[in-house]
């Protein structure tokens, strides 16, 4: 095992390499969420190429009073975890290695996009998420790049920046992994008591409701589309004496008609129900968050928003800080 630990740029240089490289970068304390991206990087990579997962806790994208002393490390276990994913090599570097000058001068900056959510509530953290990144493809120079979906802004920043600085590089995003009881995976979620964890289910749940609210009016669209002459049945039926059923047809119609309309502000408000009920329990949910967004620059869709968004979140239970984020689909009749 000790074979596939590599911790100077020297050695992973005197790598050999046939085929196709994938990395997967990683700050370590792996769990099956980083599993799935290395095994996903040995499909992608095939028999023939190399898989390589880094393990550095990248102090650049810590602020003041954030948890870099105590961010778990875990090396031996990693190792475990990587090889039996598939994993060819570990590049786990010290510090030094990666800023041998100290903290570097010049950086990556994220522009007005890293500014927005995650950026407005840890400022600066994605410039020195980027610089890594940067630093991190120099070294390992992959062909492709996996990273996960639950870090939906840092996703989309790298895939920008990739794209603005022509990075040779595919990006490469990854379905979140949740646990059983829908709470998605993360080295943090080991800091939460029971009681901790029981509140911070209500991330995932808040999602699953804003995502179930979009589908309902998305149904009720669809029947609306399939039944075009619910008023002129309402009217038929009056004529006919069936008031009740005539009233039914109309608040059909009615209910339809408004299917499309707000339903960005429909979904948000069904997710913050369940923030806002979190925020009563003991120990309660502090909100930082909720955002439905264009995954393109993170901006707030309007209410005729068409196309793919991100509802995503960002709360503390007790002194831990977690994200979520799900995709969703917002047709051009929703």
């Amino acid at each position: 095992m000790t074979d596939l630990l590599l911790h100077t740029a020297e050695e992973l240089h005197k790598l050999s390499r046939t085929g196709r490289r994938a990395v997967v970068m990683t700050m370590g304390a792996l769990h099956e969420g980083h599993a799935t991206l290395i095994r996903t990087a040995r499909e992608l990579a095939g028999p023939e190429g190399q898989v390589v997962v880094t393990v550095f806790v990248n102090p650049l994208q810590f602020g003041a009073g954030e948890d870099l002393d105590r961010y778990p490390r875990t090396l031996e276990a990693d190792l475990v975890i990587a090889e039996e994913a598939g994993a060819d090599a570990v590049f786990a570097p010290a510090v030094d290695e990666v800023y041998p000058g100290g903290d570097p001068q010049v950086r990556i900056t994220a522009g007005p996009m890293g500014e927005r959510l995650e950026g407005a509530t840890r400022p600066g953290h994605f410039d020195g998420m980027l610089t890594v990144v940067a630093k991190l493809l120099h070294l390992t120079r992959p062909d492709l790049a996996l990273f996960g979906q639950k870090d939906a802004q840092q996703l989309a920043l790298i895939r920008r920046m990739v794209t603005d600085l022509n990075f040779p590089v595919e990006v490469v995003g990854v379905p979140t992994v949740r646990e059983e009881d829908g709470l998605a995976l993360s080295s943090r979620n080991r800091y939460l008591s029971a009681a901790e964890r029981g509140t911070a289910l209500a991330l995932s749940r808040a999602l699953f409701a804003g995502r179930d609210r979009l589908a309902a009016q998305a149904a009720l669209r669809a029947r609306a589309e399939a039944s075009p002459t619910s008023d002129e049945r309402a009217t038929a039926l009056a004529r006919l004496g069936e008031i009740r059923a005539s009233a039914d047809a109309h608040a059909v119609s009615a209910a339809v008609s408004a299917a499309g309309s707000g339903l960005p502000d429909a979904v948000r408000a069904a997710a913050l129900h369940v923030l806002d009920e979190a925020g009563r329990h003991e120990p309660p949910l502090v909100l930082d968050y909720l955002a439905l967004v264009d995954p393109l620059d993170f901006t707030e869709t309007g209410q005729d928003f068409t196309g793919q968004a991100v509802l995503a979140v960002a709360a503390k239970v007790g002194a831990t800080r977690l994200i979520d984020n799900i995709p969703l689909e917002f047709g051009a009749h929703s």
